[in-house]
């Protein structure tokens, strides 16, 4: 019997959600994640522009459980590369409110 991970479920429902609806966009743009129980890292799915046969996943949001605290941190890509943490929200109780921070993107870090 296959156990449910309720976290996991939540975070399909969010990325299918964000997902371009289009399959021929899909092609050029896609969304993704990446959960291992403690961490979860949104990507941005594209095909290499000169060869489409590369696909690259590029992380545009991690969020890490901190287990003593029982909060999840969650954390933005600059541009440079380097995480920043995600100061509006520095203490998050529930994935929902990490994936509602994601979604609404009120400080334009994740989707640009």
């Amino acid at each position: 019997m296959k156990v449910i991970d309720f976290t996991e479920q939540q975070i399909k429902d969010f990325v299918e959600h964000k997902r371009p609806k289009d399959k021929v966009v899909r092609d050029q743009l896609d969304i993704g994640y990446k959960y291992d129980g403690r961490s979860l890292e949104i990507q941005e799915i594209r095909p290499q522009w000169d060869d489409s046969s590369i696909i690259h996943q590029y992380p545009i949001a991690k969020a890490t459980f901190v287990k003593s605290k029982k909060i999840w941190k969650l954390y933005w890509k600059r541009a440079s590369g380097k995480w920043e943490p995600y100061t509006p929200m520095p203490e998050i109780k529930s994935i929902q409110e990490v994936l509602q921070a994601i979604g609404d993107d009120t400080h334009h870090c994740f989707w640009g």
